[in-house]
């Protein structure tokens, strides 16, 4: 099995409501909360983020808890380790990448977040953050106060079972993932994660085939458990190969079903 270091430069709870709101950073003018210019009932990603088959009475309810968006520059974080939890946040535009703090001061990044899914949960067990939330373009989130949700979910038995859904997609992420690191070689892994990363954007009305990486060639080999220089030479194979057409950030995948075999 092929595998490398992780890269060096990176690699009964009480009821939300009664969280204290801890203030660790100065707010920044960009970063205070405004009103959504449009609601879930009528966003074009409801059906990625939200269940496809709540009434008219729920999205009424929904509209009231996601009441305003926040916008995040590229660089910035949305929410950062110890910061208290108050809300889960739904990616409206743009990507973001999680990353968490190895005790020598490394980063690792978790995961990378695209249109429709969700930051911050995270938060629900301890009351507090674990991660890091990083904007890798500039961003916008929509707010959902968890207080609000939690209240909504004891209403509706689909935001209820939603918000299970949402959980369990975590564990299985977080599996997926020990898995990838563990069992595959370096070719499988990037083959694995882009394969992944088209799927998602299928799924929410992107081309597949072809799409702007937004994170950097050593983003992806510390989410990945691989070196800068492994990451470009696997790329390289691939393109030599006929699997993939590189072009600066974006890539084409010319042959699907040839990566799904690496």
């Amino acid at each position: 099995m092929y595998a490398d270091p992780v890269c060096e430069s990176s690699l009964p709870m009480a009821s939300p409501t009664q969280w204290p709101v801890v203030s660790l950073r100065p707010v920044e003018q960009e970063a205070v909360p405004r009103r959504a210019a449009s609601r879930c009932s009528t966003c074009s990603l409801r059906a990625v983020c939200m269940p496809s088959d709540l009434t008219s009475m729920e999205l009424q309810q929904l509209d009231t808890v996601v009441l305003t968006t926040r916008h995040v520059h590229r660089g910035e974080a949305l929410f950062r380790t110890h910061d208290a939890f108050q809300s889960l946040y739904a990616v409206r535009t743009g990507s973001f990448k999680t990353v968490v703090m190895h005790r020598d001061g490394r980063e690792q990044v978790t995961g990378f977040q695209i249109p429709g899914e969700p930051l911050g949960l995270d938060g629900v067990c301890t009351g507090t953050h674990n991660c890091e939330a990083i904007a890798l373009e500039d961003s916008t989130v929509c707010i959902i106060p968890f207080g609000q949700f939690e209240s909504l979910c004891r209403e509706s038995r689909r935001m209820q079972r939603h918000l299970y859904q949402l959980m369990s997609g975590e564990i299985v992420r977080e599996s997926s993932l020990m898995m990838l690191l563990g069992t595959m070689t370096a070719e499988q892994r990037l083959a694995s994660f882009l394969l992944d990363l088209a799927a998602r954007f299928r799924t929410r009305g992107y081309s597949g085939a072809q799409f702007n990486l937004k994170m950097s060639r050593e983003e992806i080999g510390c989410f990945l458990g691989m070196k800068l220089e492994t990451v470009s030479r696997m790329f390289s194979r691939f393109h030599r190969d006929g699997l993939v057409q590189p072009s600066g950030k974006q890539i084409r995948i010319v042959d699907a079903e040839g990566l799904a075999r690496v």
